[in-house]
């Protein structure tokens, strides 16, 4: 007899499909919640306003973008019925004081991203920081609500504060992945780890799909490829990218040379040539 689902378990698994890849399992997300993290100042001028870089991107082929909730309504023409979205649901600004940090608070709700048609939401929990415990408490809540709406949720498990020494160390960034899963979440965007080894147990100890976050800029394209090729010769599902592509004035060439990697088994010589 075939399998009774619930009408959220349904919605979850359409929505997770259209988030990797149409099904393949595999993705390239597009983050763009640097503007309140960080400032202005992350975008190199043609890319500050967010409907130019979005539109790169979208027409590269992109399988998801992650925005906050008021970038999300100001670029919907961009992105609608062109790409998955998911909304950034926690956040916090650079402009508050250092011991202030290694918190997130609410700036959306998982309704809002219902409203907004998204396929997605995101939450971040610093892993090992002062207040893990309330963004803990504030993760079950968005993974209970995510449950009663369909919605899959995108754990950003990034182990941080002042008393972990390398937050790239194998063993935390595993510790922080697997905790991530044991919590609710569908995905994970996490720290590489500097090699296809250490990744690889990283993904190994974790039951859903490990995406590596983008990080800072590179020198130059090929390093990033590297690293991505890396990532998936580990098993992972994907890369979310910010940096590496809107910092850089080819971003649509560079979009595309990583999706030859994550979907085409490209080799980094093949995919570089796209961003000649």
């Amino acid at each position: 007899m075939e399998a009774t689902y619930t009408a959220s378990a349904v919605g979850k698994n359409i929505r997770l499909q259209r988030i990797l890849g149409k099904g393949t399992g595999k993705a390239v997300v597009l983050a763009m919640d640097h503007g309140i993290e960080h400032g202005p100042k992350d975008f190199i001028q043609p890319h500050l306003d967010p409907r130019v870089i979005i539109d790169k991107v979208v027409k590269a082929g992109v399988d998801a973008i992650m925005l906050p909730r008021g970038l999300a309504r100001l670029t919907w023409k961009v992105w609608a019925n062109k790409t998955a979205l998911i909304v950034k649901v926690t956040g916090k600004t650079s402009l508050r004081p250092s011991d202030k940090q290694f918190t997130q608070d609410p700036i959306a709700t998982v309704k809002d991203a219902v409203a907004l048609g998204a396929d997605g939401v995101a939450a971040t929990v610093y892993w090992g920081a002062p207040e893990e415990d309330v963004m803990l408490r504030q993760f079950t809540e968005i993974a209970a609500e995510c449950e009663t709406y369909g919605m899959p949720l995108l754990n950003l498990a990034y182990p941080r504060g002042p008393h972990i020494a390398k937050k790239e160390d194998v063993e935390i960034v595993r510790y922080a992945a697997r905790a991530a899963a044991e919590v609710g979440a569908d995905i994970i965007k996490t720290y590489w780890t500097g090699s296809e080894e250490t990744f690889r147990e990283v993904v190994r100890a974790t039951p859903i799909p490990v995406m590596m976050s983008g990080g800072t800029k590179t020198e130059t394209p090929e390093q990033f490829l590297r690293v991505v090729k890396g990532v998936m010769n580990a098993g992972g599902a994907g890369v979310v990218v910010g940096r590496n592509v809107f910092q850089r004035e080819k971003a649509t060439e560079m979009m595309r040379a990583i999706l030859k990697i994550v979907h085409e088994d490209a080799s980094v010589e093949e995919a570089l040539k796209l961003t000649e």
